[in-house]
């Protein structure tokens, strides 16, 4: 073998030896900095989920203070203070407090929005359960009973289970203290 074919063997094994590092160098290179690339998205990600919870998680607890206070104003002793006027019937008061419960219902349909599934199913089926109460109480009665007998039947009701407000404002506490503490 010559020198010549000898010199070109070893150059082209050194350009083939540097081709193959620098393949090898952009391959990492390009790895590396994709990576850098994924993480500086991932980070500007996070930033921007910090900032929506800055914005949002106020917004969601006002949700929930609105609907346990929704909760509180359906409760029996709320309800009948609030809508009893001297000269009611017994029909009139049955239909003035299951129209406020539905009225207070439809201002604050929009905080479903905010609140988790279970505690709106539990809320809505609060408020379902206290205008069965309401209802089921008025049907037992007599038609001329004195509007206080009403309120009389609801509360023995109420004292037998328990309070259907009482029990979705429990668990919205708890849900916020496992959300939000």
């Amino acid at each position: 073998m010559s020198t010549t074919a000898i010199a070109i063997i070893i150059v082209l094994t050194a350009l083939l030896s540097v081709g193959v590092t620098g393949l090898i160098f952009y391959k990492v290179a390009q790895t590396y900095f994709n990576n850098q690339q994924k993480t500086q998205m991932l980070q500007m990600k996070i930033d921007e989920h910090k900032e929506s919870l800055k914005v949002v998680t106020p917004i969601r607890l006002q949700a929930y203070e609105r609907m346990a206070l929704y909760l509180e104003r359906i409760s029996p002793n709320s309800l009948i203070l609030r809508t009893f006027r001297p000269g009611m019937d017994i029909k009139a008061l049955q239909v003035a407090m299951t129209k406020n419960i539905r009225d207070e219902w439809e201002h604050n349909l929009s905080q479903q929005v905010y609140l988790s599934a279970e505690s709106w199913n539990r809320i809505r089926e609060a408020k379902e359960e206290m205008i069965n109460l309401i209802n089921g109480s008025a049907v037992k009665l007599p038609a001329d009973a004195d509007p206080s007998s009403l309120a009389g039947a609801i509360f023995e009701s109420c004292a037998k289970s328990k309070i259907p407000t009482d029990e979705a404002i429990e668990f919205m506490k708890q849900e916020i203290q496992e959300r939000f503490a």
